[in-house]
């Protein structure tokens, strides 16, 4: 499977996101990470479909949408609405966990969900038939900037052998603290997607973070 990048826009500069998603699409990425937070389930507040929606006609990037959002089924639609072509949640977010995968389907948007670090993989056992993309976070969700948590390697090489074994295109995504230093090893470890936040968006360095950052996992 290709590998991709996924630049967080949470680390944008918010006053200039025109020019922010120039830079990293002029640098050739084609995807964009999108956190969403509630203040509940994470003691943040980001942003929501709103802003999404503005940005929508703006750009042709692919919208992966990360709710870290308690109870997300009642605000699906409204991604939908905003442009989202993906959308995960958490499995420790939703009371029913299976109904949200198959209602953000409905929608007609691809469908992950999210293990935070101390979340096992047990359960995915239950749910692999309806994903489209498991999403490991390799930091604790709610705040930017943290560093790779090493015990993540684990679980992602775990998760790339219950992918393999199912038969299934599953997309293995790794959110928390990538740099070009560890991304090899984290694409080594399974890793189809890549996010990055911090360390691609930075003041005057955003478009040659992006491009170095290519440059790199178009090796695998």
């Amino acid at each position: 499977m290709k590998k991709v990048l996924l630049p967080s826009l949470l680390s944008a500069d918010f006053s200039q996101l025109d020019r922010e998603l120039d830079r990293i699409e002029v640098a050739g990425v084609d995807h964009l990470h999108l956190d969403i937070m509630d203040g509940h389930y994470v003691p943040n507040i980001s942003f929501g479909p709103g802003l999404i929606q503005k940005l929508r006609p703006r750009t042709d990037l692919f919208f992966d949408a990360h709710l870290m959002v308690e109870e997300p089924d009642p605000f699906l639609g409204d991604f939908k609405k905003a442009g989202c072509d993906l959308v995960t949640v958490h499995l420790e977010a939703s009371t029913h966990i299976h109904r949200t995968i198959q209602a953000i389907h409905a929608l007609g948007m691809k469908a992950g969900l999210a293990l935070n670090p101390g979340t096992s993989t047990e359960g995915l056992s239950y749910l692999m038939n309806e994903l489209d993309l498991i999403l490991v976070m390799s930091v604790n969700p709610g705040f930017g900037g943290q560093s790779f948590i090493p015990s993540a390697l684990e679980k992602i090489k775990d998760i790339r052998q219950k992918i393999d074994r199912s038969g299934r295109k599953i997309i293995l995504e790794v959110d928390g603290g990538i740099k070009k230093d560890n991304v090899e090893e984290v694409i080594r470890a399974g890793a189809d997607w890549l996010v990055a936040g911090s360390a691609v968006f930075s003041p005057g360095k955003t478009e040659t973070n992006a491009r170095e950052f290519l440059e790199i996992i178009s090796r695998y």
